[in-house]
């Protein structure tokens, strides 16, 4: 628990974006299926990397950490007195994950690995 699991690259251009980090790292991006565009790159044969446009002017990375509930995660998160940004959300097959803001103001998130979330009803 508590080590890095994933981190995302957000973007104002996407495809701009994709090239930079595949001439930069050698990273090769795949289209993931969801509500938005999303790629991710796997490094090391690890799925690390996602990469998304973002809808507003925010850009940097956001870092993920590995926790065992993401509930109590963000329940402990705002004893101790940061943000919840985005509340325990699913990712289909994949898990869960939150968005949270330190008491510093850094945006960083939680995710589960949890195989068994539904996909949503078509």
């Amino acid at each position: 628990m508590g080590g890095i699991t994933h981190f995302e690259i957000r973007s104002g251009d996407l495809e701009r974006a994709r090239g930079f980090w595949e001439s930069l790292l050698g990273w090769k991006f795949r289209d993931v299926e969801g509500p938005m565009q999303y790629t991710m790159a796997e490094v090391g044969g690890n799925p690390t990397a996602g990469l998304y446009a973002s809808e507003n002017q925010e850009r940097g990375l956001i870092v993920y950490f590995d926790v065992d509930d993401v509930q109590a995660t963000t329940d402990r998160v705002r004893e101790l007195g940061g943000q919840v940004t985005t509340e325990k959300t699913p990712i289909p097959e994949i898990g869960w994950f939150a968005h949270c803001i330190d008491t510093e103001g850094n945006p960083f998130g939680v995710f589960t690995t949890d195989e068994s979330v539904p996909m949503p009803d078509a």
